[in-house]
């Protein structure tokens, strides 16, 4: 049923819905005759809990406002709530702020219905509220540490979610220990005056073991680790029917120089390329094959289904939490050196100059000749002497004319508007035993940008044929941002001293990130544009690519990892095989909606494991200096990230003593009243560990020498 509520809500908060009956909107979804009964069921709960309105002639309309509104529920460590409204598609609104005795028993990440209290009465003020009622539990299954006192059985839950431990029954439930981390199921969540109780569903093993911390944040954030045994089975019967020799009527692309470049570390490869120069016309053909999943699994079935249900890969530190079984995703799809492999390929023709002259499309067969790593690649083109003894000759040539073609498509989406942020990515380093032992800047060189550019171009390709087509299609879509973020980062570049125009355009934007980045305030300006941009989404909206300033883009590429990119295959292969194809539109909306939350998920839980290994490493080294770069600044303080260690910590404003700083949030910087000393957003400065709260997820930083060091004193702008 929640899936069906999901679907209703995505189809009557589209701009162009008009009320339908039942029936009818059921239709739309396509819903099973079968399935009906629980599709009325999710219309009675939705009108119940006043997310939908029931019209003349019974049809579905969304729900007017009128003093009540829903939204997602987001607690802070204060206790301090505030709610992010549903809004219909357009719809733009601050949050709802929720004192701690007005939210009930709503926990983070809840769907809940609001009574406003309070509008506010200044640009700055946010509304208040009363959480009136919980309409959807974001989980009931949390995950904490165990421990014991005066003979009760508690668990205190990672991260800030609740203010206090939860009861959990008698001492010693199921063999459990103090200081085990354990997976307990909510029956009665926590309200201001009440701990709330649960029942421990699972012992994950001891607070600190390896492995556990890995296995908390997966049950933490439910991500799926084991495939249903009818998905495993029809893998193995899909590894049966392969015939290594069979072409299956594909063309045959088996005599091409094709290769693979991905990281060392990869497993599983759904992207290969080839490419040929004719010298004499100097016009390129790239062609892109990517491994053809859809080929092993057909839509609906169980492969099928747990695909969907987890909409990505999720690639934690030292496990990756596949979308397919290994049979599929490390073997049958994967596109191995020497091994014949079916793909979707996409085959473009460039004039030297790097414009598009034509693009076809083709269900293939492919050996990729030879595989490699980024490093491999990139060492390859810096010292042709190493090429000359390790490399064939045709396929050194081909690396020279990949570089060559790549860094003009480079420069023509730049020329477009195209947006490049200079945010370098770390990688950490782990020891035998799985703990954090250093870290590093990622590479993105010329080796990078190779890939990246031709799935670019694939990509595109692809998105641009099933427009032509006008054909429903999950495009990945980046919105253009909000007017007034950019007005305000307009205002900040300006009091860096770089020129704005007052009617500006994204290629002014890219102008502002060129000049500064070889200049100190790099990660000022490029913290600041990035904060003021939207995040990318699937939808089948044809809102565009803001930031690779496309009209018409798709994520293609990664069927192996990413659920999206199979869904444009299987049109693609519909086109392929009866020169039409079609989708449901209100669908593929809710689709989009669940694979981008899957995405997101996936992110969040990334983040949060490379967070726990990091404090888990700091917890054993406070007073530890590091080099800082401040990421967000509030009127309590700034939140500075360790250049090569990818996690955050607060300098609160009252540990520096030096003169009485105040917030102002134009230039995102805190300034000194007396000394118009200034801590602004991308500022380097150097701090000191002094507390780490593995449970919480908390790190304070003090600065070194605060009274001298890190803030700026310019006098530009002050």
């Amino acid at each position: 049923m929640p899936h069906f509520e999901e679907q209703i809500l995505a189809a009557i908060s589209r701009r162009n819905y008009e009320p339908l009956k039942p029936k009818v909107l059921a239709r739309k979804l396509g819903v099973p005759a079968a399935q009906y009964a629980d599709f009325r069921r999710a219309l009675r709960s939705l009108h119940r809990d006043g997310r939908i309105e029931m019209g003349k002639n019974h049809t579905v309309k969304p729900m007017p406002p009128h003093g009540t509104i829903t939204g997602t529920y987001r607690r802070t460590s204060s206790g301090m709530g505030f709610v992010r409204p549903h809004l219909l598609e357009g719809q733009t609104a601050a949050e709802i702020r929720i004192k701690e005795e007005h939210s009930l028993d709503a926990a983070t990440g809840d769907t809940v219905l609001v009574r406003l209290i309070r509008k506010p009465t200044r640009p700055d003020q946010l509304a208040s509220g009363h959480i009136v009622r919980v309409l959807e539990r974001a989980t009931r299954q949390f995950v904490g540490t165990y421990f014991e006192r005066e003979g009760q059985g508690l668990v205190r839950v990672d991260g800030t979610v609740f203010s206090h431990s939860v009861y959990v029954g008698d001492p010693g439930a199921k063999g459990v220990r103090p200081d085990d981390k354990v997976v307990f199921e909510m029956l009665r969540f926590p309200t201001p005056e009440d701990r709330g109780e649960g029942v421990i569903t699972e012992i994950l093993g001891p607070r600190g073991q390896p492995g556990v911390d890995t296995l908390s944040i997966i049950r933490a954030f439910g991500l799926p680790d084991v495939f249903a045994e009818d998905a495993l089975q029809e893998a193995r019967e899909a590894a049966a029917a392969f015939d290594e020799s069979d072409l299956d009527g594909r063309e045959d692309f088996t005599n091409d120089v094709v290769i693979t470049i991905d990281p060392a570390e990869a497993r599983d490869f759904d992207d290969a390329v080839s490419l040929t120069r004719d010298e004499k016309s100097g016009h390129w053909q790239l062609s892109v094959h990517i491994a053809d999943v859809g080929h092993f699994v057909p839509p609906g079935g169980p492969l099928d289904r747990e695909a969907r249900r987890r909409g990505t890969s999720v690639y934690l530190p030292q496990r990756v939490l596949p979308m397919f079984p290994e049979i599929i995703s490390n073997s049958l799809a994967s596109l191995q050196q020497g091994r014949l492999r079916y793909v979707k390929s996409v085959v473009i023709d460039f004039t030297p100059q790097g414009q598009k002259t034509a693009v076809r499309f083709a269900n293939g067969a492919i050996r990729v000749r030879r595989r490699f790593t980024y490093e491999q690649v990139s060492e390859s083109l810096d010292s042709r002497e190493s090429m000359n003894r390790k490399i064939e000759p045709e396929i050194q040539e081909m690396l020279l004319h990949m570089r060559d073609l790549a860094l003009i498509l480079r420069k023509r989406r730049l020329r477009r508007g195209a947006l490049e942020l200079n945010m370098p990515e770390v990688e950490l380093e782990y020891d035998e035993q799985g703990q954090v032992a250093g870290a590093h800047f990622r590479a993105h060189d010329i080796s990078h940008q190779i890939i990246e550019e031709f799935m670019l171009a694939a990509n595109e390709a692809v998105a641009e044929h099933l427009s032509r087509l006008n054909v429903a299609f999950l495009r990945r879509v980046h919105p253009d941002p909000d007017p007034k973020k950019l007005s305000a980062f307009a205002d900040f570049a300006r009091s860096l001293g770089y020129k704005m125009p007052t009617d500006f355009d994204r290629f002014a934007l890219q102008r502002i990130l060129t000049k500064s980045a070889t200049r100190p305030e790099v990660h000022a300006v490029h913290y600041a544009l990035l904060r003021s941009l939207k995040q990318a989404v699937y939808s089948p909206e044809e809102e565009g690519h803001y930031a690779l300033a496309s009209a018409n883009y798709c994520h293609f590429t990664s069927p192996i990892r990413r659920y999206p990119d199979l869904t444009v295959h299987r049109l693609l292969d519909q086109w392929l095989h009866r020169g039409k194809c079609g989708s449901d539109e209100v669908e593929l909306i809710g689709l989009g909606e669940h694979c981008s939350k899957m995405e997101r998920r996936a992110e969040m839980a990334e983040r949060e494991l490379i967070k726990l290994k990091l404090l888990t490493y700091l917890e054993e080294r406070l007073g530890l200096e590091l080099e800082a770069i401040i990421t967000g600044v509030a009127d309590y303080g700034f939140y500075a990230q360790a250049e090569q260690w990818p996690v955050e910590g607060l300098v609160h404003i009252s540990t520096l003593t030096d003169d009485y700083y105040y917030f102002e949030e134009a230039h995102h910087s805190l300034i000194g009243r007396r000394t118009k000393k200034r801590y602004r957003l991308g500022d380097k400065v150097q701090v000191r560990v002094v507390r780490v709260d593995v449970q919480r997820r908390q790190l304070d930083f003090r600065l070194v020498h605060a009274g001298s060091h890190g803030g700026k004193k310019t006098g530009q702008e002050i």
